[in-house]
């Protein structure tokens, strides 16, 4: 069995303020944190939310089986103690003894075993139901510590799964007494994590309190306040005032303006997440349409500025990518067709393949809207007249499931998961909506990446299935995100090369 061992202010007009003001940093005197989000914040239960805020937040009340370093990628022990495949779709997993909720009763293998099976159960339209489906027949008490998961199919990423997305809730949660109650913990949250829920006004206010049963280590600050504060114009007045002492997705004029102050300090670190575009290769909305010419799909390629995107329009660590993956995940191969920023080759290519005098793309995009400007501007630059439809991601979502959107800007966080497989099948399923190449090889290759527990083979499929992406011009890769932040000076926040924000490790200075 293995075993585990543990292990958007101006930088002059700030600095006029920042001797204006005598900000008083409230945190350290009252041990308490207090953080700033955009999103709403509506649901606790991570298993019925997917948002990255709602992640932050999961980290801080709730506990997994099993931790990934997110240094190393090693699996380390959480709410597990060790783990041993007894053959390729035998699970068996050992749970630690002093395991409590935030109640006070006590964590037994049959609330694990019931979370699985309540959320692969087709009642529980859970947002992780999908990952669960993939791989999971049945979980099943064997001890007193100990259970069973029996897998539907060989799936190597089984113990990153339960790493990432599964938050253990008591046995009967969500349908006690036979009545199916998906928003059971939505508010009132019961969880087993470092922080439990003091107070929650939905949308407005959440406070942590640290638990002190917590069974790993305890986290530096005590309480946790997180707010809602739409406006950024607001939340860069509340740091400035020592109203707050986290601030994340910041801007990157205004984390650099800001962070140049004695008000606040500018982190800035890597993240797993992308951008690209996605295009209609199968044609889907039109089948003869332009981009169904793999030419036309590359001078797409060659006509984006990608570097020029992610050092002014990104910064930090955003560095421009080829590949439809991050680097940093595990299969990413770099080494496949690169398409260098070059717009003579793609207008040479557009006449090549009939359209020397341009077409019109309808671009669709959500997010990031600079970003989704150069990206039309370079285009409109080699002749295609680019119709930038700049709406809600819910639209979008709307649109493309009913095959309506011809090329869309994305970005994709991969949940903090350094593994192709958290991009690529996503992406490529042919039941996904995100996959706009209609092919079914390709999909059936990424899948058997999924099919084999040999590391090595699954590196030589992702490289040959990335590998066709980019022969084909499927996707545009633009380039890499950096995560901005703006601190209190009195706070030490480390950074993760995952990217996820992990505020449970803060402390004071």
């Amino acid at each position: 069995m293995q075993q585990f061992r543990w292990r958007h202010l101006g930088a002059a007009s700030a600095l006029a303020l920042a001797t204006a003001i005598s900000p008083a940093f409230a945190g350290p005197s009252d041990d308490t944190l207090r953080a700033a989000m955009s999103e709403e914040i509506l649901n606790l239960d991570y298993n019925y939310t997917t948002k990255r805020e709602y992640i932050i937040l999961a980290q801080l009340t709730d506990a997994t089986l099993f931790n990934i370093d997110p240094e190393t990628q090693e699996v380390l022990p959480s709410i597990a103690t060790s783990y041993e495949f007894f053959d390729e779709t035998t699970l068996d997993v050992t749970l630690r003894d002093d395991v409590k909720f935030h109640d006070g009763s006590k964590l037994t293998p049959a609330d694990v075993a019931y979370t699985y099976n309540w959320i692969k159960d087709e009642r529980s339209e859970s947002n992780a139901a999908g990952v669960v489906r993939r791989w999971l027949d049945t979980a099943e008490v064997t001890g007193e510590n100990t259970l069973r998961f029996h897998l539907a199919s060989v799936y190597p990423l089984v113990i990153r799964d339960m790493a990432a997305r599964i938050m253990i809730r008591k046995d009967g949660t969500y349908d006690a007494g036979g009545e199916v109650d998906r928003d059971a913990m939505a508010q009132d949250l019961i969880a087993t994590g470092p922080y439990k829920v003091a107070s929650f006004e939905p949308g407005t206010e959440l406070v942590l309190e640290r638990n002190e049963d917590y069974f790993g280590e305890k986290p530096a600050i005590g309480t946790i306040v997180v707010r809602n504060i739409p406006d950024i114009g607001t939340q860069q007045a509340e740091m400035m005032s020592g109203g707050l002492d986290w601030m994340f997705k910041v801007p990157l004029d205004l984390a650099q303006s800001l962070g140049a102050t004695p008000l606040a300090t500018h982190l800035s670190g890597n993240d797993l997440r992308v951008g690209f575009l996605v295009l209609d290769s199968h044609g889907y909305t039109d089948p003869e349409g332009p981009l169904t010419n793999v030419k036309v799909r590359q001078a797409i390629n060659h006509a984006l500025n990608k570097p020029e995107m992610a050092e002014y329009l990104i910064g930090g660590s955003s560095e421009a990518i080829h590949t439809a993956c991050h680097p940093a995940q595990f299969g990413c191969d770099t080494s496949v067709t690169d398409y260098p920023y070059d717009p003579e080759k793609a207008r040479a290519l557009l006449a090549e393949a009939g359209y020397e005098d341009g077409f019109t793309l309808p671009l669709w995009a959500y997010r990031d809207k600079a970003a989704a400007e150069a990206i039309a501007a370079d285009l409109t630059a080699v002749g295609i007249d680019v119709d930038l439809r700049y709406v809600k991601l819910q639209s979008l979502n709307q649109a493309r499931a009913a095959r309506e959107i011809p090329a869309y800007f994305g970005t994709w966080g991969s949940g903090g998961t350094a593994d192709t497989a958290a991009i690529a099948r996503i992406h490529f399923d042919m039941e996904s909506d995100r996959n706009m190449s209609g092919d079914q090889a390709l999909a059936d290759e990424i899948l058997s990446a999924e099919q084999t527990v040999d590391q090595e083979e699954r590196k030589e499929i992702y490289s040959s299935a990335l590998g066709k992406i980019a022969d084909e011009a499927l996707w545009a890769p633009l380039f890499t995100y950096s995560a901005n932040y703006l601190v209190s000076p009195e706070l030490d926040f480390p950074l993760d090369p995952d990217g996820l924000p992990r505020l449970q490790n803060s402390s004071w200075k």
